[in-house]
């Protein structure tokens, strides 16, 4: 039987393992996928020698950056978004991809609308790098919306006012804010300058519709969870544990 499976810290929600063991049962696949939560990354040898056979694992919070040091390749989309989420074992090397951005601009790119030339992008982990790539790969420019602003092009929460607002209309929730079991909580904008040109997109998908998209609704915008961009990167992520190279 091929072995899978998802490097994370806290990852009993995760998406991953149920969808993976579906999609092997639905497609008469003899292969598991199985969850490594841990609290730091282990030695790769370590993991390979406890699950003899296992071909390859996504990568998720909090561990997107940091797993780069523990890998032999990157391929060039991770390289440049500095950020991986899916590692393919070839032959004893461990080579980090990235398919967030590419399930990220598959889900995005038919809810689009010309007015959406400027994104604020909130959080500024893994996952937020590869959407910034993503939707500068559309021409949209990004600002980083950060609790603790260290770099040009990142913006404090406490920084966003009306103007700001007005002048963005999409914005990308990639912190983990809203995520059961703190689904009361929603990143700290200021939803009264929200309106129907606005889009808003939660890469949270648990609850589907999180406090961050409810708010956005009355206010008239148009919302979408982070579901559907899931499926698409972790198709893509089975794509390359198939390829031969």
């Amino acid at each position: 039987m091929r072995k899978f499976g998802l490097l994370g810290k806290n990852i009993d929600y995760s998406f991953s393992k149920r969808f993976f063991r579906d999609y092997f049962h639905k497609n008469n696949i003899r292969a598991d996928y199985t969850n490594f939560d841990v609290e730091k990354i282990p030695a790769l040898s370590q993991l390979m020698l406890a699950n003899p056979g296992l071909e390859g694992f996504n990568v998720t919070t909090p561990f997107k950056e940091a797993i780069i040091e523990h890998l032999d390749e990157l391929d060039e989309t991770a390289k440049r978004i500095k950020a991986v989420n899916t590692v393919k074992i070839k032959n004893g090397k461990f080579i980090g991809y990235n398919t967030d951005a590419y399930g990220f601009i598959r889900s995005i790119f038919p809810l689009i609308e010309n007015h959406h030339e400027q994104a604020l992008v909130l959080g500024t982990g893994g996952a937020a790098k590869a959407v910034t790539s993503a939707l500068k790969s559309m021409s949209i420019a990004t600002t980083f919306v950060s609790r603790k602003p260290k770099n040009a092009g990142e913006i404090a929460y406490a920084d966003l006012n009306e103007n700001i607002i007005q002048k963005h209309y999409l914005i990308v929730n990639c912190s983990p804010v809203g995520t059961v079991p703190n689904e009361t909580k929603c990143p700290d904008i200021p939803y009264t300058f929200l309106g129907k040109k606005h889009f808003l997109y939660d890469l949270v998908y648990n609850p589907p519709l999180t406090k961050f998209l409810a708010l956005g609704k009355q206010k008239g915008a148009k919302t979408a969870n982070g579901l559907k961009m899931l499926e698409l990167q972790a198709l893509r992520a089975w794509e390359i544990w198939n390829e031969e190279e």
